[in-house]
C-alpha cells in the first residue's frame, strides 16, 4: 500500500481571487501555514516530495523539504488552471468587468474556460499525465504532492473516488492536507 499525501499550498495575498498561473509567494499567514505543514509532513515519513513550480506551492514544499530532509521535483504540471483574462479578479470583479462570460462560464463549465484562460480539459489532462506515472511508480512508499486546489480537487475526485462536495469541502482551507492510499496490485485507490 502506497501513501499519496496531497498538500494545498500556504495564503498568498491573492486569497478570495483567481489565482491560477499568477506567481505570488507566501504571505505571512502562508509562511505560518508552511511551517505547520512542515511540523506534521515530519511525522508521516514521507520519501518524497513533487511540487507546483509556482512560488506558493514552491515556497511550501520547500519548507516541508528542509524539515524532512526529503528531495522536492517541481513540476509545471502541477500548477492551477490558467484563467486567463481573470487572472488577479474577484468573482464581483469579474462579474463587473465580463457579465456575459461569467454567465456563460457559469452555465457550461467545464466545457467553457475563462476568456484566454486554459481549456478544462487542456488542464485535466496536464494533471492524469503527472499524477498516473507518480500513482503507478509509488509502490510501498509516501509520497507528498504540494499543489493547487483545483488540481487537488481533479485528483481526489479523478483518482480516489471522492465526491465533488467532499473534495471541494477537503481543499478549502490554505494548508489543507489529505492523505490517501493506492493499492497497486489491483489498482484500486482508497481515501
Amino acid at each position: 500500500m502506497s501513501t499519496i499525501v496531497f498538500i494545498r499550498h500556504g495564503e498568498t495575498d491573492m486569497a478570495g481571487s483567481f489565482c491560477g498561473h499568477s506567481d505570488p509567494e507566501l504571505n505571512l499567514a502562508g509562511k505560518r501555514q508552511a511551517i505547520r505543514l512542515a511540523g506534521e509532513a515530519a511525522t508521516l515519513e514521507i520519501e518524497h516530495i513533487y511540487s507546483s513550480d509556482l512560488r506558493r506551492a514552491a515556497q511550501t514544499a520547500a519548507c516541508i523539504a528542509q524539515r524532512t530532509g526529503v528531495g522536492v521535483d517541481y513540476c509545471p504540471a502541477l500548477r492551477e488552471i490558467h484563467f486567463g483574462l481573470w487572472e488577479g479578479l474577484r468573482w464581483q470583479e469579474i462579474e463587473d468587468r465580463f457579465p456575459e462570460e461569467a454567465d456563460r462560464w457559469l452555465r457550461e463549465f467545464p466545457l467553457r474556460s475563462a476568456p484566454g484562460g486554459e481549456a478544462y480539459a487542456d488542464f485535466t489532462a496536464r494533471i492524469e499525465n503527472v499524477l498516473a506515472p507518480l500513482l503507478k511508480g509509488s509502490a510501498e512508499r509516501t509520497i507528498a504532492i504540494v499543489t493547487h486546489r483545483g488540481v487537488m480537487r481533479y485528483a481526489l475526485t479523478m483518482f480516489f473516488g471522492f465526491s465533488d462536495e467532499e473534495a471541494w469541502t477537503k481543499t478549502t482551507p490554505y494548508g489543507a492536507v489529505v492523505i490517501t492510499a493506492v493499492r497497486l496490485c489491483d489498482c484500486e485507490v482508497l481515501p
